[in-house]
C-alpha cells in the first residue's frame, strides 16, 4: 500500500477540490454542507493527549480516497470538454485539420 501523506495535507486537498466544484455554483464552499462534514470528521477523529483514536489511520484512508475521486472527476470532466467532438465536420475541414487541401473541381467549382 502507498504511503497516504500527512492527513493535514490531505484535508487542504479536500478543501482545495470543494473551491473547484463550488466554484461554479456561486455560493462560498465554507457554506456546504461537505464542508462542514470533512471538517466535523477531521476534528472527531484527531489525536488529542487524553484519547488516541483508533479510527484515524481509516479516515484518511477514506479522505484520501475521496480526494483522488474528486480530483479524478475534475480532471476527466476538463479532458472531455477540450477533446470531446464538436459534430460532423466537412470534407474541407477535415482536410484542413491534417493540412491537405481538397483538389479543385473543374469548371470553377469548389
Amino acid at each position: 500500500m502507498a504511503a497516504l501523506g500527512s492527513p493535514l495535507r490531505t484535508f487542504r486537498g479536500l478543501l482545495r477540490e470543494l473551491r473547484h466544484a463550488g466554484g461554479r455554483e456561486g455560493r462560498p464552499y465554507r457554506d456546504t454542507p461537505a464542508y462542514r462534514h470533512i471538517v466535523g470528521a477531521f476534528r472527531a477523529h484527531r489525536v488529542t493527549s487524553e484519547k488516541l483514536c483508533r479510527a484515524q489511520q481509516e479516515l484518511h484512508f477514506q479522505a484520501a480516497t475521496y480526494l483522488c475521486l474528486l480530483r479524478s472527476v475534475r480532471e476527466h470532466t476538463a479532458l472531455h470538454q477540450e477533446y470531446h467532438g464538436k459534430g460532423e465536420r466537412s470534407p474541407e475541414e477535415v482536410a484542413g485539420l491534417v493540412g491537405f487541401r481538397l483538389p479543385q473541381q473543374p469548371g470553377g467549382k469548389g
